[in-house]
């Protein structure tokens, strides 16, 4: 396996114009704005990030448990790693490391963590239609990967590329997609865009299938930005929209507000 080409020559970044103005939009409100008292507009947005936070734990339960049992487990287990992103981000620190996903891991999956501790998987893996990099492989990918980032501009469509690329490898033998979509929102929130997560069961129905129909095309044909690769970064820039509109939504009290009561039922 090799990594895609981080040239991404041939992708669409023209929506990250119009979520880089709902996000400035957002904080020249708190800084700028004589119509709302400055704490209640920071109130405002601290309690919309803190619901998108919540909800990132939820819908990532959901993502993958089968049982409500399974779901709780999950939840508390995503509640952990939220947590010591939002420790590590008011710190200043970034996802910047292997070692940083390890912590992640360990959060997560703590059941898998305990069985192999501190290790990559040394197990070939399925998941759907697709195969993950051979277990040897997986250490030097996973390096190269923390260094292609350095290589792309934008901080979102960094953030995009190491969601897909680490579920393409699928490093650890269990959580991988929960700790990527964690790892891609570390890097979002991070930069100061508000966290994005899955919303439903058809939302939840395309995200696998765009993944799965981009990792066959890679297979198939390497070292080309496939159209399936095209659909997954735009369905990502799009839950990313949402999010920020959510935000501002919220802050200029628009009475249409998306993601209402996304929180009420774990299982919905």
């Amino acid at each position: 396996m090799n990594l895609l080409h981080t040239d991404l020559n041939g992708l669409d970044e023209s929506p990250l114009a119009d979520i880089d103005e709902t996000v400035k939009s957002i904080y020249r409100l708190i800084t700028f704005s004589m119509s709302h008292k400055e704490s209640d507009l920071l109130k405002r947005y601290l309690e919309a990030m803190q619901h998108l936070r919540d909800v990132m734990s939820i819908k990532n339960a959901q993502q993958e448990a089968q049982s409500e049992d399974e779901a709780r487990e999950y939840l508390a287990n995503m509640k952990l790693s939220v947590k010591l992103i939002v420790d590590e981000i008011g710190a200043g620190n970034g996802l910047e490391t292997p070692v940083d996903l390890f912590r992640l891991f360990r959060l997560i999956a703590p059941e898998a963590a305990e069985r192999h501790p501190n290790r990559f998987r040394s197990t070939t893996v399925l998941f759907g239609p697709c195969s993950g990099a051979r277990p040897e492989q997986v250490p030097a990918l996973i390096e190269q990967l923390f260094c292609a980032l350095c290589e792309i501009k934008h901080p979102v469509t960094r953030a995009v590329y190491m969601h897909h690329e680490l579920v393409r490898i699928h490093p650890f033998i269990d959580g991988n997609g929960r700790l990527s979509r964690m790892a891609k929102n570390w890097m979002l929130m991070y930069e100061l865009y508000p966290p994005m997560f899955i919303k439903n069961i058809f939302d939840k129905h395309l995200y696998i299938a765009r993944l799965q129909n981009s990792f066959l095309a890679i297979e198939n044909e390497a070292n080309v930005f496939h159209p399936a690769t095209q659909e997954f970064f735009q369905d990502e820039f799009r839950r990313l929209r949402a999010s920020a509109t959510f935000i501002l939504n919220r802050m200029l009290k628009n009475p249409d507000l998306e993601f209402a009561g996304e929180s009420e039922n774990l299982l919905g």
